[in-house]
């Protein structure tokens, strides 16, 4: 940009740095979406340069010769249940389980000499599955209750009675306390901004905006 094309009037000059300011964040907004396409989860941090990817490699490399280095004497020689069992992390015991059962049907539990199978055990692999996030609406119902008898005798109209609302943490607002500590955590312990968490309500069919 030309300096001597740059306005002499004070507010001009302030309303072009705003406008700049939201360009830039606009294009930093771009960068940490092309960054997460092209590097994967870990887009936020800086991409490494030539050297960094080098030193990577050589840490790779050692990694590797560290996991495939041979046994000694001794481990060799230790009974099979004191070797250490290197196979896959077993999934987090407290996790829900969902069950499905993938049984024969009728017509294939039958041997070819003619006897009914008889069921000696399973077969049990798992796999992680996660549940998309969903957004939903609660409806607070209070039924209206009224006098048919005073109805329009009293002077101040006829008797009407109604639950009260529930407490609300924000007065007259239209979200939950459980919507509103995902949006604390999401933001004060996974640093996500609130414009991000904007765009994923968006994505979900629900804009604050």
């Amino acid at each position: 940009m030309d300096i001597n094309s740059l306005p002499d009037d004070p507010a001009a000059l302030k309303a072009l740095i705003v406008d700049m300011a939201a360009e830039h964040q606009a294009l930093e907004q771009r960068l940490r979406l092309l960054n997460l396409i092209i590097y994967g989860p870990k887009s936020e941090k800086k991409p490494r340069t030539g050297q960094e990817q080098q030193l990577s490699l050589f840490d790779e490399a050692e990694q590797a010769v560290e996991e495939h280095k041979p046994q000694t004497f001794e481990e060799a020689c230790a009974p099979a249940s004191t070797r250490r069992k290197r196979g896959r992390r077993p999934n987090p015991a407290d996790l829900p389980r969902v069950e499905i059962i993938h049984d024969l049907p009728e017509s294939e539990k039958a041997c070819p000499c003619g006897a009914e199978l008889v069921r000696i055990g399973e077969e049990v692999s798992e796999k992680l599955d996660i549940v998309p996030a969903k957004i939903q609406v609660i409806r607070h119902i209070r039924p209206k209750y009224a006098c048919r008898t005073c109805e329009g005798v009293e002077a101040d109209g006829p008797t009407v009675k109604t639950a009260p609302m529930p407490p609300q943490i924000i007065p007259q607002g239209i979200v939950t306390p459980g919507l509103l500590a995902h949006v604390a955590v999401a933001k004060y312990a996974d640093a996500l901004p609130l414009y991000r968490q904007e765009d994923q309500f968006a994505r979900l069919g629900c804009g604050f905006r």
